[in-house]
Order: structure tokens, then C-alpha cells, then sequence
């Protein structure tokens, strides 16, 4: 057997010489020096920084001094709705536990008729309920203090 391999023609290409002949001599333009008037100007920036950071302690101090009320005031905003998500997700995964929602269904409705056993059937314990709610209003919006004793 016999291959045959294809035949490539072999073509002369001209050679091409350039010459460059250099008449122009004029220098290549260069970047001017660099200024020390930038270094310092930067160094000025700097220190400006420098002496920013050394003094926040005393620009945060003065800032929660001024703002405290509005402070505290957002951070119990904010900590009350945490609590509110933390709490309604809590509940949730317990809700999604088995046999655990009707056990709290029946706690809360046995909770209510004691309730209702306890202080609202008789006029007596209605009123022992109407002295202990007005017990704790005083106690916590600091109503008059004759009554807290009693």
C-alpha cells in the first residue's frame, strides 16, 4: 500500500527590507518632576486625619451626651420588636410540634374558667379583683401611695 501525500507548492515570497533613517533627534517629552509641595499637602491631610481619629472618642462622647433621650428611646423601639419576632417565631415552632397546640388550647381554656371561678361569679371577689387592679395601676403609674398598702 501506498500513501500518497498531497503536494504543496512551494511559492517564493519577496523579502521586503525598510530601512528607518532617524533625521528627527528632538527628545521624547518628559514628565515634569515630581513636587514636594504634594507630599506635604498630603502629610497635611494626614495629620488632619490623624488628629481626627485621636479626638473621636471625645466628638462620640459629646454626640451620646446630646442625643441620649432620642438614643435610648430608638434602642427600646428596636429591642421591643426583636422581642416581638423572637417571641412570635418561638411560638410558632412550637405550634408546628405535634399534640403541643391542643395541650396549650386546653391549658388557656382551663386557665379561663378558674378565672371566671375565681373573681367573676361572686360581687365580693369582683371587688377584691377591681382593689388589686387599682393596687397595680398606682404601682405602676405612680398614682397616690395611701393606696398601695392596703
Amino acid at each position: 500500500m501506498e500513501t500518497k501525500q498531497p503536494q504543496v507548492q512551494q511559492t517564493d515570497t519577496p523579502k521586503v527590507e525598510v530601512t528607518v533613517q532617524g533625521t528627527d533627534t528632538a527628545p521624547l517629552a518628559k514628565l515634569p518632576p515630581a513636587d514636594s509641595s504634594a507630599n506635604v499637602q498630603w502629610q497635611e491631610y494626614w495629620d488632619q486625619f490623624v488628629l481626627y481619629l485621636s479626638n473621636l472618642q471625645d466628638y462620640l462622647g459629646v454626640f451620646f451626651v446630646k442625643y441620649q433621650k432620642p438614643l435610648v428611646a430608638v434602642g427600646l423601639i428596636v429591642a421591643a420588636f426583636v422581642s416581638v419576632k423572637v417571641t412570635l417565631a418561638v411560638l410558632e415552632a412550637l405550634n408546628d410540634i405535634p399534640l403541643l397546640s391542643p395541650f396549650f388550647e386546653l391549658v388557656g381554656i382551663g386557665y379561663s374558667g378558674w378565672f371566671v371561678y375565681r373573681y367573676l361569679l361572686k360581687a365580693s371577689s369582683r371587688q377584691e379583683l377591681t382593689e388589686e387592679l387599682n393596687t397595680l395601676k398606682n404601682q405602676v403609674l405612680g398614682g397616690s401611695s395611701g393606696n398601695v398598702g392596703k
